[in-house]
């Protein structure tokens, strides 16, 4: 009788740590991507669009299968969707060690983005299962708080490990998370699943990878191939049709993916403008930030990887000032000021950088990581607020694929307008110059390849080259303060009269301030009477 009762109290704590051990892998596999890439070009020698695969493979895959994943999870059971899913990132983090070229390590990350979506959605519903009220609160605070952790010293420990041993041991870290969640955790956790759960929607999932792949792939080949390459032009073409099929088919559906309908409350739409500022003003700076002080300011990733930590740290503290502040503010007002301050922190950034990566960059960038934090630590909950309660499952779901295939897009869009900037201003000049050889510079040069960029264009100076990428990445800044700016005022009008609510409606009250977006979507749909078996 002891050892049951002891089995059922350490089980969901175990459970919790397999869960927060896999999920710590996965911001790991994201920012330190990043400040490997730089290292990964030196050793496999890829051309420019073959470094940003290195990262929108990832993200592409895992956004885009996300909301599939957890539909899987509910119908075929989340412990075993959850153990394929980190099953399969650490088999493609063992092999992205081995790899042998650029493109091996490009469809390498594009399988640890599939897997990456499976691990959330299973992980995160399997997690509601174990605990119940004020446990499974704090349960998903430390769910939350690992996600925190995972992108703030991410750059940092990705940085310490290539200093070390190599780029290749990022990846190993990475399978190592996996494989102790796989031999602890898995074993611990129970079966469940929701037997009332819906069929997967295909036709839906189909549309919109396939939307997205196209206009990823469409903006990543645009600065090498040019805007008006036949390619490109197909490219985005088939992107406009894969997404007005999408929406065909979700309105056609009796049980879509998307319910269109919920874009109807102004509220829900002022929500999802949240992750869109973030993803501009925040996520895309975890990527090009670290090209930049690796490639143009002489920085080795390690301390890259330090300087990076001034910009992620607030994430840890942030979200939970901005809970706070609830009692008093609205939430459109706390995400409008919040949104101000990472504006003003992206203006201050470029006069910051024309004295080099240090000591004048870090309060810009550490205004940037306070402002972002405040919408960051709010934008969960209200995300299931502000509809109806019957509506908040959908809501949440729809929340998540925005947060997260936002980012993968808004990589592609920044890297594309960084290559197009500083296209433009080699164009004027080496106007002599041969067109492709400044198109390969320029895509070079926005990807942090210095070195290569020069030997592209002999003619021109490496100086006078980190002068035209410091002027591209001005303006870079400066369009990314406009779109920050422009959420902003989106969140003051669309939020100013919301309040977020101490019980989110439709939900079993969770930490919505720390959980990653897929948790939140994932526990909604859990219910008291889902199918459980012991596992």
């Amino acid at each position: 009788m002891e050892t049951t009762i002891s089995s059922r109290s350490t089980r969901p704590l175990v459970v919790l740590a397999a869960v927060c051990m896999a999920a710590l892998a996965l911001p790991l596999a994201f920012s330190g991507g990043a400040v490997a890439t730089p290292a990964i070009g030196r050793d496999l020698s890829g051309s420019p669009v073959e470094m940003n695969w290195v990262t929108n493979a990832f993200m592409l895959t895992f956004g885009s299968l996300l909301m599939a994943a957890g539909t899987l999870a509910d119908r075929f059971g989340r412990k075993k969707v959850f153990a394929y899913g980190v099953a399969g990132f650490t088999l493609s983090s063992l092999a992205l060690g081995f790899a042998g070229s650029i493109v091996v390590v490009d469809l390498l990350r594009a399988a640890q983005g599939v897997a990456a979506a499976a691990t959330l959605a299973g992980g995160t519903a399997a997690l509601a299962q174990e605990f119940d009220g004020a446990a499974r609160t704090r349960a998903f605070s430390v769910l939350g708080t690992t996600f925190g952790i995972g992108l703030a010293f991410g750059p940092v420990l990705a940085g310490w490990l290539i200093a070390q041993f190599g780029w290749r041991a990022i990846f190993a870290a990475g399978a190592l998370a996996g494989a102790l969640s796989l031999a602890f955790g898995v074993p611990w956790m129970r079966e469940s699943r929701d037997p009332h759960a819906h069929r997967v929607d295909w036709a839906g999932t189909a549309t919109f990878t396939a939307a997205l792949t196209c206009f990823t792939c469409g903006v990543i080949e645009a600065p090498s191939r040019g805007w008006t390459s036949p390619v490109v032009i197909g490219l985005l073409c088939a992107f406009v049709v894969f997404a007005v099929a999408f929406i065909v088919v979700e309105m056609r559906a009796a049980r879509p993916m998307l319910d269109l309908s919920l874009f109807r409350y102004a509220g829900f739409v002022g929500v999802q403008v949240l992750p869109v500022a973030t993803c501009y003003c925040y996520i895309v700076l975890l990527v090009v930030l670290p090209l930049r002080f690796i490639g143009f300011d002489g920085y080795d990733e390690l301390h890259a990887g330090t300087l990076m930590l001034v910009l992620s740290a607030p994430m840890l503290v942030v979200p939970f000032v901005a809970a706070t502040l609830t009692r008093w503010l609205s939430a459109g007002v706390i995400c409008g000021v919040g949104l101000v301050i990472a504006a003003a922190g992206l203006y201050a950034l470029g006069g910051a950088l024309h004295h080099g990566a240090g000591t004048t960059a870090l309060g810009p960038m550490l205004a940037i990581g306070v402002g972002a934090g405040l919408p960051w630590g709010l934008m969960d909950g209200l995300s299931v607020s502000v509809v109806p309660k019957s509506r908040a499952g959908m809501a949440t779901g729809v929340f998540s694929t925005t947060r997260v295939a936002g980012e993968g897009v808004a990589l592609a869009v920044v890297t594309a307008l960084l290559a197009a900037l500083v296209h433009g201003r080699l164009l004027a000049a080496v106007p002599s110059a041969a067109p492709a050889a400044v198109a390969d510079a320029a895509a070079r040069l926005a990807s942090g390849d210095l070195a290569h960029a020069a030997a592209q264009l002999p003619e021109v100076a490496p100086a006078a080259l980190q002068l035209v990428y410091q002027a591209a990445f001005d303006r870079l800044l400066d369009g990314l303060t406009i779109v920050t700016l422009l959420c902003a005022l989106a969140a003051f009008t669309f939020l100013s009269r919301v309040r977020v609510e101490d019980e989110p409606v439709g939900t079993e009250r969770v930490d919505t301030h720390t959980v990653d977006p897929a948790a939140a979507a994932n526990i909604v749909s859990s219910k008291p009477e889902l199918a459980c078996d012991d596992g």
